[in-house]
């Protein structure tokens, strides 16, 4: 059973973090940071985090997932991470989260892309090549086909991972990120929801 779990989660995040970056680009999706205002069986009602109001369909075939905190001390050479990071005037990047993926999940999104945390803001999913500290924090060079980043990663950056959890989850105040595209009649139809757990809010 733990085998079949797993290979769930990792499909589930594979489609999640897939999905999510290139779907903007594509013009078919949207991303979703939010605050659950309302909760039924069958939808969310959500405030997101530039104040708009949406409502987010739930089909009972949707899966759920976790995000939760993770020391950044986890994260060593051959660790494989995602980070959303703000291009600085050095040519480094400096981060503004890091998701780490679980082992099975090593090569999901992999690349460096524009990501829409902040205007200018990129998003580099790939392995850990090199790990050293600086005054400015903790700095990481990050290996992808095709190319490298370098990241400094200061002290205050939040740091999550992914867990498995359920749709019991999803309740008023709980934070989420979700990946969908509107229907004509104004609806979101998810192609993914991942819910911060014990108040996390995920920071992507």
């Amino acid at each position: 059973m733990k085998s079949v779990s797993l290979r769930y989660l990792t499909a589930a995040y594979a489609i999640l973090f897939a999905v999510a970056s290139t779907a903007i680009a594509a013009g078919n999706a949207e991303h979703i940071p939010g605050t659950i205002a309302a909760a039924s069986s069958d939808s969310l009602t959500v405030k997101t985090r530039e104040g708009a109001t949406v409502r987010i369909a739930l089909s009972r075939k949707l899966r759920i997932s976790g995000l939760t905190r993770i020391d950044l001390a986890k994260v060593k050479q051959g660790s494989y991470i995602g980070t959303a990071a703000e291009p600085q005037a050095d040519g480094t990047l400096a981060a503004q989260e890091v998701l780490v993926f679980p082992p099975k999940m090593c090569g999901v999104g992999e690349g460096h892309r524009p990501w829409d945390l902040s205007p200018s803001s990129t998003m580099t999913n790939a392995n850990v090549d090199l790990v050293v500290d600086s005054v400015k924090g903790r700095v990481m060079t990050l290996g992808y086909k095709g190319g490298s980043q370098k990241v400094v990663i200061p002290p205050d950056t939040p740091i999550v991972t992914i867990v498995r959890t359920g749709r019991d989850k999803l309740v008023p105040g709980a934070h989420i990120f979700a990946v969908a595209a509107r229907s004509d009649g104004g609806v979101y139809m998810p192609r993914r929801i991942a819910v911060g757990l014990k108040g996390l809010v995920p920071p992507m």
